[in-house]
Formats: C-alpha cells, sequence, structure tokens
C-alpha cells in the first residue's frame, strides 16, 4: 500500500527562476563598428571627389649637331660616345681630293694675278724704256734735219732756183718728221710712267679676287678637320671609318648636361599652377624617387591635334594643351635627358 499511495500522490511543478538584467554589448564592438562605418563613409566620400592633378614629364638637354660644310671621307674618328669634350675639340678627321685639286687651281690663279699686278706696278722695263728714248731721239733728229731741209729749200724758191713743187714737198717733210718725233717722245713718255692707273687697280684688283678664292678653300680645307663649337659629352657618333659624309648631315651629337630641363604637356584649366616665373616641385624615378624644385621659364601653345574635346556639345569647352618648360632651381646629380618627372598635388 504505501507504494500505492506514493505512486497516487502529485508530482512538484518546477519552479522558474526570476529574470535578472539583460547582458550589453562590449565597448569594443561597439567603437569598431563605428570605425568601419566612418571609414565606409570616406570612402564615398573619397570616391566622389575629382582626382588630384598628376602630370608627368621628361627631362630635356642641350643637343647640338655637328655637320661637315663640305662632302667628304671619314679618315680618323677620334672621339666616342659618353666621352667629356671641350669647345674646338676635334671630332672627327675627313679625306677630300677635290678641296686639294681645288686649292691648286686657286694657288695657280692667285701666282698668275699677283704677276700681272706686279708688272702693272713696275711698269715698262729699263731696257724697253731705253728703247723708247732712243727711237725720240732719232726722230726728234730727223725732224730737226727735214726742218733745215725745208729752211733750205725755201731759200732757193726765194730765189727762183727751185720750184713751189719742191718747196711744197720739203715743207710736207719737215712736218710729217716733227709729228713722228711728237709720237716718239710720246711713247718713251708713255713707256717711262708706266701703266695706267686703271690698269693697275683691274691688275689688283684680280689679285684680290684670286686671295679670296685661296681663303674660300682654306675654309673648306679646314672643314675637312671638324672641331665641336660647345662643350658638353658626346651623346652619339653617327658616322664609321671610312664612310662618305655628304655636306650638312650630322655625323657627331653633343649634349649639354649642365643645360637641362624637364618639359610637361598642360591642360589650359590646369596652366595657373605653371605660370611662367613660378615653382613647383617634382619627383624622379629613375633617382630613387629624388625630388627637386623648377621654375617655369616657357609656355607654348600645342598644335590642334593636342587638343582636349569636350564629351558634351552643350557643355564645357575645347581645352587646348601647352607645353610647359621648366630648369631645376639646382643642378640635379645624374640627371639625365629621358627620365621622367612626376608632379602630384593640386593648384
Amino acid at each position: 500500500m504505501t507504494d500505492t499511495a506514493a505512486q497516487s500522490q502529485p508530482l512538484p511543478e518546477p519552479t522558474t527562476p526570476a529574470p535578472g538584467p539583460r547582458p550589453r554589448p562590449p565597448w569594443g564592438v561597439l567603437l569598431v563598428g563605428l570605425l568601419l562605418l566612418a571609414f565606409v563613409a570616406w570612402g564615398f566620400w573619397r570616391a566622389a571627389q575629382p582626382p588630384a592633378p598628376y602630370f608627368q614629364g621628361q627631362m630635356e638637354a642641350r643637343e647640338t649637331d655637328v655637320a661637315p660644310k663640305v662632302t667628304a671621307r671619314i679618315a680618323r674618328i677620334l672621339v666616342q660616345e659618353g666621352q667629356q669634350i671641350q669647345p674646338g675639340e676635334l671630332l672627327i678627321e675627313m679625306d677630300s681630293p677635290e678641296v686639294r685639286a681645288k686649292m691648286a687651281q686657286a694657288e695657280a690663279a692667285r701666282d698668275a694675278a699677283q704677276a700681272v699686278a706686279d708688272k702693272a706696278a713696275r711698269g715698262a722695263r729699263p731696257e724697253e724704256v731705253q728703247m723708247a728714248r732712243q727711237s725720240w731721239q732719232r726722230a726728234q733728229a730727223a725732224a730737226e734735219l727735214a726742218q733745215t731741209s725745208w729752211q733750205r729749200v725755201q731759200s732757193l724758191y726765194d730765189q727762183g732756183l727751185v720750184s713751189a713743187q719742191k718747196r711744197d714737198e720739203a715743207q710736207t717733210n719737215a712736218r710729217a718728221a716733227a709729228a713722228q718725233a711728237q709720237a716718239a717722245r710720246a711713247q718713251y713718255e708713255l713707256a717711262l710712267r708706266g701703266a695706267r692707273e686703271e690698269d693697275r687697280a683691274a691688275a689688283e684688283a684680280q689679285a684680290r679676287r684670286a686671295a679670296g678664292a685661296i681663303a674660300e678653300v682654306e675654309a673648306a680645307a679646314a672643314e675637312t678637320q671638324l672641331r665641336s663649337p660647345v662643350g658638353g659629352e658626346v651623346a652619339k657618333v653617327l658616322v664609321r671609318l671610312g664612310e662618305l659624309s655628304p655636306q650638312g648631315v650630322a655625323v657627331v651629337t653633343v649634349v649639354d648636361l649642365a643645360d637641362q630641363w624637364v618639359v610637361l604637356n598642360v591642360r589650359e584649366d590646369q596652366l595657373q599652377r605653371f605660370a611662367k616665373g613660378s615653382r613647383f616641385t617634382g619627383r624622379l624615378p629613375a633617382l630613387g624617387d629624388r625630388t627637386a624644385e623648377f621654375e617655369v621659364f616657357f609656355q607654348g601653345v600645342l598644335p590642334d591635334f593636342a587638343t582636349w574635346r569636350t564629351t558634351r556639345g552643350s557643355q564645357g569647352f575645347d581645352a587646348r594643351t601647352f607645353e610647359v618648360h621648366a630648369r631645376p632651381v639646382a643642378p640635379i646629380e645624374g640627371a639625365r635627358p629621358g627620365m621622367s618627372v612626376v608632379v602630384e598635388g593640386g593648384v
């Protein structure tokens, strides 16, 4: 019975504990959530902003192309690429048989013209002057004799001993002899004085002309010894030994590394940053991102092919592109032509 009574008693109901305070999230999680939200908001704001201006240019340097004035064959090459040279240094020797032939012709013409000028300056030789003097004296004697004969015939004619014909003949002979004496004297004086002033001036002009031809050929001969008009570094040697170098075609290029500048292509709506005389900072990736300060000294508009066209016909305008040149404020050690220069940041 005990077991039956125990089984008939109701079981006690389970008790529910009283509710306590709800747990709060940790402050660290809230802080991370706020930071994440702020980062996302900053990312959207940054994406909505226009990109910062970015310009890339390259270094340039003063280059001089050295070319001969005459066509000649390369005989010797005295420099090599990368060599430092001074102004007036000999670069290339050339051989030109044509120049040597022209020199021989010019020297012969000079000698001939000088001989003519010397002859005109000296006048007749002493022997020629002596012969002219003797001819004049002989003609003068003949004229005196003819004059005496005419006077005798005239006296006989007055006495009626000779005819008028004989008198006229004697008078004509006297006049002819006197004219011959005057002509002989003029020839003597001409030989004594020498050439006329005009002849001497013409001969001297011919001599100067021949000297000018000599100077011209000498200048051409000097051009076969090709020298550098500037100092710097040999950038290119464009010929080989034995080649025929045409007139006016560059054979050596010399670059002056002390005269360098950077060239940038800038759209005109950004041009105010690169006003003439202004300065900016650029970095050179080839030199380990070394920075340098540059000063603008030139602005020039590029042709129409570099114009930026607007995408909407009703808005904006066609922006021109300008070329900007700027020199380093201080020399940049190691800078070479062709190196990139990056300019970043707004106006």
